[in-house]
């Protein structure tokens, strides 16, 4: 059954001004239930008591079933002793939904709450008091065990909300984000995310959880909303209605506009051991899950379309602060948990970790179906790697560290989108063998076959490539290519490119792309620098 449901901002104790206005509302649209988001009640300084009492009385009626929680205000002691005299209920039609609870209504809708700020001074266990407004973490984590829910409340944000998003911050002070809230949400994956923020109303594009294993097939997606207090100076929108129904199923597309979730989940001890040995058969993503690996994905679903791909520039799900150049086949993007940092090559002062990525979407440059593309495809490849090679090779000439770099891909007819890693080395390592040898060895150590030295995968070849680039202009005398078919005879590691590296590099720690997560300012930063040093050699700003 739908349901129409009206949620409100923190009203601050302003009950007769806020129910008079819901009662003209529900004449008109019939709501099923209201939800008054952060505070009800003024701060205790500020409290209104003839207010108070003509709410408890009565006097000031309540249109409509409403419930509430806890903001940054604890509630009164006399609404606390109607609270628990009365199970809850402070007035006919209005419930406080409690500061950590799960409630399912009679419309079967499930509503999961957790109201107040982070107590940071309470590292374990719950929090005592139920009507002060601070949770711990603990509190958070008990609510997981909801597992799922329509409606999510929460007065402070989740951690990382912006991240990937287009929708600009209200020019206000936000409330915190945390990453208690940011895992909550991600583990009950709401169809509604409600907060506050007083002065703003922000409005983040709808996101999309990663399937699950119990439920391989469906993409759950969230909707989050921060309303403006009622009354606020900036006249910022403080209601907002919708309709739900809660035995609709997770959509089977992605609606247009959806992003990835810009959350990461928990993972437990035991999650985090499979997902170490389960790591050597995850493909590279700058967007998956962990516990996630392709050949989970394609026994569950088909690969993602286009509409749905991280890589293809027609999705709403693209990433495009991390884009740095687009050419007429092919473009670059800073790769998301890079390998190096920042400080790692010395003449440098970004990490410049780079994926290639052809604008069509195909699993492996061989699949591109019309020759020509294909064609002129990965000749632009090749010039974007070249372009790159150059810009290395002047800003590191004359200076005490030269570099080269290493270019590699996986090719694999089961995949979803491909692309080329390029990667930074001191050029001392290639003219000496060593990036050689270390895929070598690597390879061998893992009885993987041998790597060839050819450009090139025979027709209807899986294969694993890499260019080893030694950092002079004499490109066809300074680079070799060596080639590893990938056969069904082996289990081959689709991070096995990005692991020889960290160990060649002493990068070990950063093994892991997940580990090296940054902020989005943080990415916004590298790529910048990226674009600057790439200006020179980016022959897509050529007229």
């Amino acid at each position: 059954m739908t349901s129409k449901v009206i949620v409100v901002g923190s009203i601050n104790g302003r009950f007769a001004d806020v129910f008079s206005k819901l009662a003209a509302l529900q004449a008109k649209n019939l709501f099923t239930l209201a939800i008054i988001l952060g505070d009800l009640f003024a701060a205790p300084d500020s409290e209104d008591d003839e207010a108070i009492t003509n709410l408890l009385n009565g006097t000031i009626r309540v249109p409509l079933h409403t419930y509430f929680s806890i903001g940054q205000h604890p509630l009164p002691q006399r609404i606390i002793e109607k609270i628990e005299k009365d199970a809850g209920e402070v007035c006919e039609s209005l419930y406080f939904l409690g500061k950590r609870t799960t409630l399912t209504t009679s419309e079967g809708i499930k509503i999961v709450a957790l109201g107040g700020r982070l107590d940071g001074d309470v590292t374990v266990g719950l929090s005592k008091d139920s009507y002060l407004p601070f949770y711990t973490n603990g509190d958070a984590k008990t609510l997981r065990g909801a597992n799922n829910a329509d409606l999510l409340l929460t007065y402070e944000w989740p951690e990382s909300i912006q991240r990937g998003s287009g929708v600009t911050l209200p020019d206000s002070p936000m409330p915190p984000q945390r990453s208690e809230i940011a895992s909550l949400c991600s583990i009950l994956k709401p169809r509604y995310h409600f907060s506050s923020s007083s002065h703003a109303f922000y409005e983040r594009e709808p996101f999309f959880h990663e399937p699950t294993e119990k439920d391989p097939s469906a993409r759950r997606v969230t909707r989050f909303l921060s309303l403006a207090d009622f009354g606020n100076d900036k006249k910022a929108k403080w209601l907002y209605a919708f309709s739900i129904n809660p035995a609709d199923p997770p959509p089977s597309t992605i609606p247009a506009g959806t992003t990835a979730s810009p959350l990461s989940a928990p993972v437990s001890q035991s999650d985090q051991k499979r997902s170490h040995s389960e790591s050597e058969h995850q493909p590279f993503s700058r967007f998956s899950k962990p516990g996630h690996n392709s050949h989970q994905r394609k026994r569950a679903r088909p690969p993602p379309a286009p509409s749905e791909c991280f890589f293809c520039l027609s999705s709403p799900n693209v990433q495009t602060h991390l884009i740095t150049s687009i050419a007429t086949d092919a473009y670059l993007t800073t790769a998301r948990g890079p390998l190096p940092t920042a400080s790692t090559f010395q003449p440098l002062s970004f990490p410049a970790h780079i994926l290639i990525i052809p604008l069509t979407h195909s699993p492996t440059l061989a699949s591109i179906e019309e020759l020509e593309a294909r064609k002129n495809t990965l000749k632009e490849m090749h010039r974007y790697r070249r372009s790159l090679q150059s810009m290395l090779q002047a800003k590191s000439a004359g200076g005490e560290q030269l570099l080269g770099a290493v270019t590699w891909e996986v090719s694999r007819g089961d995949g979803v989108h491909t692309h080329w890693q390029f990667l930074p080395v001191p050029a001392e390592m290639a003219q000496k063998g060593l990036v050689e040898a270390a895929f070598r060895v690597e390879a061998e150590n893992r009885k993987y076959p041998k790597l060839e030295e050819r450009q090139d995968g025979k027709v209807g070849e899986d294969f694993f490539r890499a260019w080893i680039w030694k950092g002079s202009k004499d490109e066809q005398a300074d680079e070799k290519c060596l080639l590893l078919p990938v056969t069904s005879s082996f289990r081959f590691d689709l991070q096995f490119g990005r692991q020889v590296m960290a160990k060649l590099l002493g990068l070990d720690d950063r093994m892991d792309w997940r580990d090296c997560a940054q902020t989005q300012e943080e990415e916004v930063k590298d790529a910048e620098a990226f674009k600057q040093a790439f200006k020179l050699f980016d022959f897509s700003l050529e007229e």
